[in-house]
């Protein structure tokens, strides 16, 4: 358990878009690649070659100013040349643009429908022969990344390496204390702890108003640690188990996990409002002090401005991590995806007619896969913006002053947990304790749609009966009439027999 009174005042910032920088340079002439030492061997021309580069993203500084662009450009003999646009709507028709009219970029990024759709029509190039040229790139990123640009067999994007989870339990220790109980360990004292705070008037002001549980219930997801517990994943997940692809909703645990946050429900120690939470509400309660329990990430309850607002509240007040409840069916904080990709990077189909300039590429992204490149697009110019103590990065004054761009050029992602505990050292125990618990790991992400089956109006039935199951609107007893209702009106039993056979193929299960 992570003490909140240890929280620096910096704060995590917006998760990462997958972008890149625009405007040439005019700098001096750039080394030839043979002198370069990360230009390939295989590139016989001394020619600097621009990559035009199309992403969703803004705020690069001006022309001039780019010092990550021009590090870039001389080391790699490449001119980078990138094409921003702020809204992902329009970026997305200025892609389908260009991909319409034949004039399509040299690097560009896709979500997964794009990608399918680009692969069905010929457009992208395919990598799989090219495996062994972004050997740098398939270690940085990783064996489950790797898999997520494939489709039909084939490689055609590049995802981003693993982000990390950031949410867990956090439970009011100052509350624990008050009631002298300890922080629950199984299923059982879970319970005892959330019926002691919703009971025995823990905030000492004489009425029944304190919650248990609270957190967003977008897919039941704040009570995911009481489905791990019973070693499900969520409604509707995809993972493997006893070596074989499960779906949650046909794992014999799921009705268990159901009927037991019902009971919790009836007994008034889960939020009532959780179904209905989407947004900040689970902080706000957290900081008025209405909860004991919260599910949720850390940099929204533990950065100093929301402990300014609990403290004013309570001074008294402090929240801390909670490792999830072991239950029948083991002890995970509920799911992580690892198969969840947001943009990845493509390449066009006609780049294989000019393989001088697609090396050019290759080198691009396997030079920011190393160590040093990496360590570029994240932290900027050694030296300048950060300093080596050993093998650690030490960042000077200048990197939050000129790097809020730096972002931009992680094409293929950061190390995120060395990233993280250099931009907030005074969080790397809250970081560590969300990356280290243990969760259901998910193969939703590696999943396309099959012909037939429409995953927006199968997920919404879901979300919505699974709610009334948890939530004692509808018996379990109806369980097995409403996966009758999924396979038959939603085709589900499609979508279920796809979804086996591509995580099949993929290396998942039997």
């Amino acid at each position: 358990m992570i003490s909140v009174k240890k929280m620096m005042a910096t704060v995590l910032t917006a998760s990462i878009v997958l972008a890149g920088c625009g405007g040439n340079e005019s700098a001096a002439p750039a080394s030839s690649p043979e002198a370069s030492p990360v230009a390939s061997k295989e590139v016989k021309s001394n020619e600097r070659f621009k990559i035009e580069v199309l992403n969703p993203g803004s705020g690069l500084p001006a022309d001039g100013t780019d010092v990550i662009k021009k590090e870039l450009d001389q080391k790699l003999n490449i001119d980078i040349s990138m094409q921003l646009y702020a809204s992902t709507e329009d970026y997305k028709n200025q892609l389908n643009i260009r991909m319409a009219s034949n004039n399509i970029p040299d690097l560009f990024v896709v979500d997964r429908l794009q990608l399918k759709q680009y692969a069905q029509q010929n457009l992208l190039l395919d990598l799989t022969p090219y495996k062994s040229k972004l050997k740098g790139v398939q270690d940085f990123i990783g064996e489950d990344s790797w898999k997520k640009g494939t489709w039909n067999g084939k490689l055609y994007g590049i995802a981003k390496a693993l982000s990390l989870p950031q949410d867990s339990l956090w439970v009011r220790k100052d509350w624990l204390d008050k009631l002298n109980l300890k922080p629950p360990a199984t299923l059982e004292e879970f319970r005892n702890v959330i019926q002691a705070f919703v009971k025995n008037d823990p905030d000492g002001n004489g009425k029944a108003d304190t919650l248990g549980l609270t957190g967003k219930g977008t897919n039941l997801m704040a009570l995911g640690s009481i489905f791990g517990a019973f070693g499900v994943g969520l409604p509707g997940d995809f993972y493997v188990k006893g070596g074989k692809v499960v779906n949650s909703l046909y794992d014999p645990m799921m009705k268990d996990a159901l009927e037991y946050i019902r009971k919790m429900g009836e007994d008034g120690l889960i939020d009532s409002e959780l179904p209905a939470i989407n947004g900040v509400q689970h902080q706000q309660k957290a900081i008025k002090g209405q909860a004991g329990i919260a599910h949720i990430t850390w940099p929204t309850i533990a950065k100093d401005q929301v402990v300014e607002q609990i403290k004013a509240v309570n001074p008294n007040a402090e929240w801390i991590q909670l490792k999830p409840p072991a239950g029948p069916g083991g002890q995970f904080e509920g799911v992580w995806d690892v198969g969840a990709s947001g943009w990845m990077l493509a390449i066009p189909k006609s780049m294989e007619k000019n393989p001088e300039k697609l090396q050019r590429v290759f080198d691009l992204l396997n030079y920011i896969s190393t160590e040093e490149g990496s360590r570029l697009v994240q932290y900027g110019i050694q030296g300048t913006h950060y300093n080596l103590e050993g093998n650690k990065v030490a960042p000077t004054s200048l990197l939050d002053k000129e790097g809020a761009y730096f972002y931009l050029y992680q094409f293929i992602g950061r190390p995120e947990q060395e990233y993280l505990e250099v931009k907030f050292p005074k969080q790397k125990e809250y970081i560590a304790f969300a990356k280290e618990l243990p969760r259901v790991q998910v193969l939703n992400g590696y999943i396309d749609a099959p012909e037939g089956y429409n995953p927006s109006d199968a997920t919404r039935y879901i979300q919505e009966e699974t709610l009334k199951f948890a939530f004692g609107k509808r018996p379990i007893s109806e369980y097995d009439a409403f996966l009758q209702t999924l396979e038959k009106t939603m085709n589900y039993k499609v979508y279920l027999d796809s979804a086996t056979k591509q995580l099949n193929e993929l290396g998942f299960g039997k």
